[in-house]
């Protein structure tokens, strides 16, 4: 059955969105709201909002669909609230690029909704105005997926406005997925003076297990704060604890469902947060707010690629890029930074014509050492650029960042093995290996 055939299934049973139905099947009968349903989800179900809160999936296969009570879709609708500012409190703005973190749920209806304005937000999360002012602007509303270059210089430069418009810390919202992606872009773009912390959801916030509001609550108080970096705030405990403050280039997301799923590699969190107030894990490893003047570097390269090389490799895979012109590649070799020897000379030809390899690495942890095996050293010599301790996300948008400053590959090399924003430590310790 597909979602079309789902849609005419309902229709001959009078029912829509909203409508207050029943559903029985040979195991019982079920009583709640029809939520509504993205077309890419499966054609099987149908969901409902039970009377508990929860929400159930019910197989349409052998079952008979009642009309109880028809509704209208159900919807939020909030009258206009008065917010004062308090001068005494600085001025935080939520921008939302998507994701769930920044939705609010109808819990008498299930309907989950974005929070496009402070009025639908604040009425949701009124804790909020205990740790600033707020603010809430929409930039986008899409699936963190869908993130492209041009997105996140987009997002740099309203962010850039905003700050120059005299917001005092900023809170990205953001799908969780790439993340780590935007929040490494931002860093390299960015130069600010006051905070930029990017937040997500894992849990949805019509679920009892939902980390909207903690993650949210807690960013806003790293927003408050004097990191003027860009960092990640998300859980990092299984209860509802604490979150921890990443820095932007050294975060990624570890487990597919996890609450706790963000991480510092090769790194501590600079800070950890309970109900919105900040404790420093190293007061002296941040850029303070105030430090230094806001400057946007906004030129990116978008035809940039990452490959990951894999036992029976072949060169048609590095030749595709080279062929199609792209000005950049990251390679996450194996170990300390290796391919096939079998691949060399393609690299060669990729480097000859112009194209700028960089060398990361498919282990979470450790660094790029290309000097201690002897396919290495003939990838040095070929002109790869070893990555050090980044994440081959990190390295990737950096890649794509250095392109953009230089079209030079010596000037592009000088801007890879430099460390810009704190994404290369010039060591590694053995503490930060996952425990």
């Amino acid at each position: 059955m597909t979602y079309r055939e789902i849609e005419d299934f309902l229709k001959n049973a009078n029912v829509s969105v909203g409508d207050l139905i029943s559903v029985s099947k040979r195991n019982g009968t079920y009583k709640g709201i029809l939520l509504d349903r993205p077309e890419n989800s499966d054609d099987e179900h149908i969901v409902l909002k039970l009377d508990s809160g929860y929400n159930i999936g019910i197989g349409i296969d052998d079952c008979e669909v009642k009309l109880i009570e028809k509704r209208q879709v159900p919807k939020i609708e909030y009258n206009k609230i008065d917010i004062e500012k308090d001068p005494n409190k600085r001025n935080v703005l939520i921008a939302s690029t998507g994701g769930t973190v920044s939705s609010i749920i109808d819990y008498k209806t299930g309907a989950v909704h974005p929070a496009l304005s402070a009025d639908d937000l604040l009425k949701a999360y009124p804790q909020l105005l205990d740790l600033a002012n707020i603010d809430v602007k929409e930039i986008y509303s899409i699936l963190s997926e869908n993130m492209k270059v041009e997105y996140w210089v987009n997002i740099a430069k309203s962010v850039a406005s905003e700050i120059e418009s005299g917001v005092d810390g900023v809170v990205v919202a953001h799908g969780t997925d790439t993340m780590h992606y935007t929040s490494a872009a931002l860093s390299f773009i960015l130069r600010t003076p006051v905070p930029i912390v990017l937040t997500g959801a894992q849990r949805s916030s019509d679920r009892p297990s939902s980390d909207s509001f903690i993650n949210l609550m807690n960013s806003v108080g790293a927003a408050n704060s004097n990191i003027a970096e860009v960092t990640v705030c998300m859980h990092d405990s299984l209860d509802d604890s604490y979150c921890s403050l990443h820095r932007g280039t050294k975060v990624r997301k570890m487990h597919t469902s996890r609450r706790d799923t963000f991480r510092s590699i090769n790194s501590e969190p600079l800070a950890s947060l309970k109900d919105g107030h900040i404790s420093f894990i190293n007061t002296e490893d941040y850029i303070k707010r105030n430090y230094r003047e806001l400057n946007l570097k906004e030129n990116m390269e978008s035809k940039v690629a990452i490959v990951k090389s894999f036992p029976g490799i072949t060169d048609d895979i590095i030749n595709l890029y080279i062929d199609n012109g792209y000005k950049g590649l990251l390679i996450e070799g194996t170990g300390l930074g290796h391919l096939p020897n079998y691949i060399l000379n393609t690299i060669i030809r990729g480097v000859e014509e112009g194209m700028v390899i960089a060398m990361g690495s498919q282990c979470i942890y450790g660094r790029i050492n290309m000097n201690v095996y002897s396919t290495g050293r003939e990838l040095l010599n070929a002109g790869v650029i070893p990555c050090g301790d980044m994440t081959p996300e990190t390295a990737y948008v950096k890649l794509s960042w250095a392109l953009g400053q230089s079209e030079n590959p010596e000037e592009v090399k000088n801007i890879m093995t430099t460390n810009v924003v704190g994404e290369l430590n010039d060591k590694t310790s053995l503490k930060y290996f996952l425990n």
